[in-house]
C-alpha cells in the first residue's frame, strides 16, 4: 500500500467488497465518501441543536432543588414514583449518547477513507466537509 497521496483510479475503500478498479467506479466512490462527508457535519449540527432542546426542555431548577424533590419524593413512599424531569433527562441524555456514537462511527469511516491515500477520496472529503459547513451551520441559527 502506498504512503503517500497517488492520483488512482483503483482503491480499497473500508471493506474488502468495496473495491474500485475503475473511473466510474471511483467517480461514485467519491461521491458517497463526499455525501458522508455532509452527513458528518449534519450531524454535528444536529447534535448542537438537539443539546439546546433538551436544555430549553428541562425546567430551569437548580441540581440542589431537583435533589431535594428526589430525596421528598423517596421518603413520602416506599416505592417512588419516577420523577419526570429525571426521566426525560434520561431519555435526552440517551438521544443524544446515540447521536454522538453514530457521528464517530461516521467519523472514523471517512478517516480510514481519506487513509487510502487516494487523492480523489481525499477531494471528496474536502469538499463534501466544506458543503456540509456550508449547508448545515446556517440552520443553527434557525430557532
Amino acid at each position: 500500500m502506498a504512503m503517500h497521496f497517488i492520483f488512482s483510479d483503483e482503491a480499497v475503500l473500508l471493506f474488502d467488497f468495496w473495491s474500485v478498479h475503475s473511473p466510474a467506479g471511483m467517480a461514485l466512490s467519491v461521491l458517497v465518501i463526499l455525501l458522508m462527508a455532509v452527513l458528518y457535519e449534519g450531524i454535528k449540527v444536529g447534535k448542537v441543536k438537539l443539546l439546546h432542546k433538551t436544555l430549553e426542555s428541562l425546567p430551569t431548577a437548580t441540581s440542589q432543588q431537583l435533589i431535594l424533590e428526589t430525596d421528598q419524593d423517596s421518603a413520602g413512599s416506599s416505592s417512588p414514583p419516577v420523577n419526570r424531569t429525571h426521566l426525560r433527562w434520561f431519555l435526552c441524555h440517551f438521544g443524544q449518547s446515540l447521536v454522538h456514537v453514530i457521528q464517530v462511527v461516521i467519523g472514523y469511516f471517512v478517516m480510514l477513507a481519506v487513509m487510502s491515500y487516494n487523492t480523489w477520496i481525499f477531494l471528496g472529503v474536502v469538499l463534501g466537509s466544506a458543503l456540509g459547513y456550508y449547508l448545515a451551520y446556517p440552520l443553527l441559527s434557525m430557532a
